[in-house]
């Protein structure tokens, strides 16, 4: 039984890892979850309570990275409110509706909120641009942020 919990927490792990690029999946809490699963099934002898909750506070900010990115990257060229409002909104109703979703919704979001501010199509799609350049960003710290949480549970299982 220990056996198949051990696989059980790679492969979630593993998908985890595939889930911060197919944003279908919940990628940061599936490798935490693992994580957590491998730590329980070992007894928390190598990964203590202190290394989960490192670990835990490091995917936090992952995922507010990922929630936060998209509008950041519109922020960063100066958008206006509406489309600041836009992307966050666009990206909370991007989750409802699947990958295409996902990858529009914050672009299609500053856009809108671009234009309804009364700026020219060029603007409102340069925006939309960074809002998506921004989502991209963030998938790219989301990954680094995973690679290190899984990296840290491999270090404690060693030391431990």
């Amino acid at each position: 039984m220990e056996i198949a919990l051990y696989v059980l927490a790679a492969v979630l792990m593993v998908g985890g890892l595939v889930g911060n690029i197919l944003p279908a999946l919940p990628g940061i809490p599936m490798i935490f979850g693992g994580i957590w699963l491998a730590a329980a099934v070992n007894q928390y002898q190598h990964v203590g309570l202190w290394w989960l909750v490192v670990i835990g506070v490091l995917g936090t900010v992952g995922v507010i990275v990922d929630f936060v990115a998209a509008t950041l990257g519109a922020k960063r060229i100066g958008a206006s409110p509406l489309a600041l409002s836009g992307a966050g909104l666009g990206t909370l109703i991007g989750m409802f509706l699947g990958i295409p979703g996902l990858l529009l919704g914050p672009f299609v979001g500053a856009l809108l909120g671009e234009l309804a501010s009364g700026t020219s199509v060029l603007r409102s799609a340069h925006v939309g641009a960074a809002t998506w350049m921004g989502l991209l960003f963030g998938t790219l710290i989301k990954l680094v942020i995973s690679f290190v949480m899984i990296g840290l549970f491999a270090f404690a299982m060693l030391i431990g």
